[in-house]
């Protein structure tokens, strides 16, 4: 009973792995806990330490691990050792994640270390945490180009490198990482499930990227991430289509797909198991000559996000997906708003979050959200960009007035973004929203459209419907940012 009880202090405990403060509580309660919380809270400590007082203590807790043979190659200062206790925990040992950048940011700039050079200093620390005495094996791993041209980080030479990596589920590289790096992990690193390639057109070679991805065997999780000016423009359409290629390797595995670039390749017809897929195209024109997308399946697909897609394209792809979808957002789409509408709420009845853009206000297109309301009964989230561009034409009473009227009985949190808002529209909105659940509002303007006068009474219209207990909580930005409520 005593260690059923330690299994279920440690998943409660996992649930709060993002909580520094309370975790850190829990450790002064007992033995016990300490025991269970320590290895959590060790496990990613960089997710914790981003002043740099905290990362100087986080420094000096490692330096305490070094052997002392490594201190007196260091030359580090004894004060250290002698004003710091040995720690009571082979803290390194329980380090799961790790980020190469967030150890050059943990050795840049400290004074500890006295007459020693930064690559000294930076082998010592790699040596400490890839050898094969480690009792835990990494199951993150970050690589970036930006220290390229200083360090060469042949990760994988490092005696123990085998054993600490043969466990990876994740890994994420940034840029023109060295290829040879990439080639030999590829020959320890086996189990990958996520991996995230950002930066593409920024690379010379990627013969080691593509290596590491055909030589995985549970791949799962694909983030492949462009340059944002070259998004979409296919600069390199041999690199994407040798990514592509490795890709359609793991079509049985592979549930989940984000892609900054137009594909090159028929690869979304080779994986009919997505769960999720996101594109994030930013020019249009990068639509173009897809039809293939007219003709896809994806019947499995929960999530769907997309960036200027073309209606055509997206109404087919969601006819697609066999009732499916819970997430679906859209930006930037074409002016067939009706049509999309359409085929959403007579295709995923259970849709939990909506965003759309919306470009047009004709009654047709009131009336056929409102029939999106009626039909899409487990709606909870529901976000609305505006584009008209010069003038704000698009009738939000009319919208809040069917809202009020139609929305499912989960539905509570709204984002609304537009150029300016009427006070009267919202006064309509929350006085018509009576006995219903309170609202998350988050509200997005452009601070050109806006007086500060006007944002003042914003907000006190809004204090006066929290207060009433029509509003639970809102945020109003400039900005409209991916804001989640806690």
């Amino acid at each position: 009973m005593s260690k059923l009880n330690e299994d279920v202090l440690f998943l409660i405990f996992k649930e709060l792995k993002h909580d520094k403060k309370s975790l850190y509580s829990c450790l002064f309660v007992n033995r016990t806990w300490c025991e269970i919380v320590v290895p959590i809270l060790w496990e990613n400590p960089g997710q914790y330490h981003g002043y740099n007082s905290s990362m100087s203590k986080l420094f000096k807790s490692i330096i305490l691990h070094l052997s002392e043979e490594s201190r007196d190659t260091l030359g580090i200062d004894n004060s250290i050792t002698e004003t710091y206790k040995r720690p009571l925990f082979n803290y390194i040992d329980y380090w799961k994640y790790l980020d190469i950048s967030f150890i050059e940011n943990l050795i840049f700039g400290r004074r500890i270390i006295k007459n020693s050079s930064t690559s000294v200093i930076k082998n010592e620390i790699l040596k400490l945490f890839i050898n094969k005495n480690r009792n835990t094996k990494f199951i993150h791993l970050f690589i970036q180009d930006k220290y390229k041209k200083y360090y060469d980080y042949q990760l994988h030479h490092i005696s123990g490198a085998e054993h600490c990596f043969s466990n990876l589920e994740s890994f994420y590289c940034q840029g023109d990482v060295d290829q040879n790096v990439m080639k030999g992990l590829a020959k320890i690193c086996k189990s990958i499930k996520k991996f995230r390639f950002e930066y593409v057109s920024c690379c010379a070679d990627i013969s080691g990227i593509i290596k590491l991805i055909e030589v995985q065997k549970r791949l799962n999780d694909v983030d492949f991430t462009d340059d944002y000016y070259n998004n979409g423009l296919n600069t390199n359409k041999s690199f994407y289509k040798s990514l592509e290629e490795s890709l359609i390797r793991h079509a049985e595995t592979v549930h989940y797909l984000r892609m900054d670039w137009k594909p090159i390749t028929r690869l979304l017809s080779y994986l009919p198991n997505l769960l999720s897929l996101e594109f994030n195209i930013t020019h249009t024109k990068c639509w173009d000559e897809l039809d293939y997308l007219n003709d896809l399946s994806l019947p499995n697909l929960k999530i769907l996000k997309t960036h200027r897609a073309p209606s055509k394209s997206l109404v087919n792809l969601i006819e697609s997906t066999k009732g499916h979808l819970t997430e679906i957002d859209i930006t930037y789409n074409d002016i067939d708003n009706e049509r999309l509408i359409q085929a959403i709420y007579q295709n995923c009845p259970n849709l939990r979050y909506l965003k759309i853009s919306l470009m047009n206000n004709t009654n047709s297109l009131i009336s056929e959200f409102e029939n999106l309301l009626i039909n899409c009964k487990l709606l909870i989230e529901l976000i609305i960009e505006i584009y008209d561009r010069y003038i704000n034409l698009f009738s939000w009473d009319k919208l809040f007035i069917i809202l009020a009227k139609s929305a499912p009985i989960g539905l509570f949190k709204f984002k609304f973004h537009s150029k300016r808002f009427e006070l009267e529209d919202f006064k309509l909105f929350f006085d018509n929203w009576k006995n219903r659940n309170p609202i998350l509002l988050t509200i997005g303007y452009n601070p050109f459209s806006i007086s500060l006068k006007e944002y003042h009474q914003l907000v006190d219209l809004f204090e006066k419907y929290k207060v009433k207990e029509i509003i639970k909580k809102f945020f109003i930005s400039c900005l409209f940012e991916e804001f989640e409520w806690n």
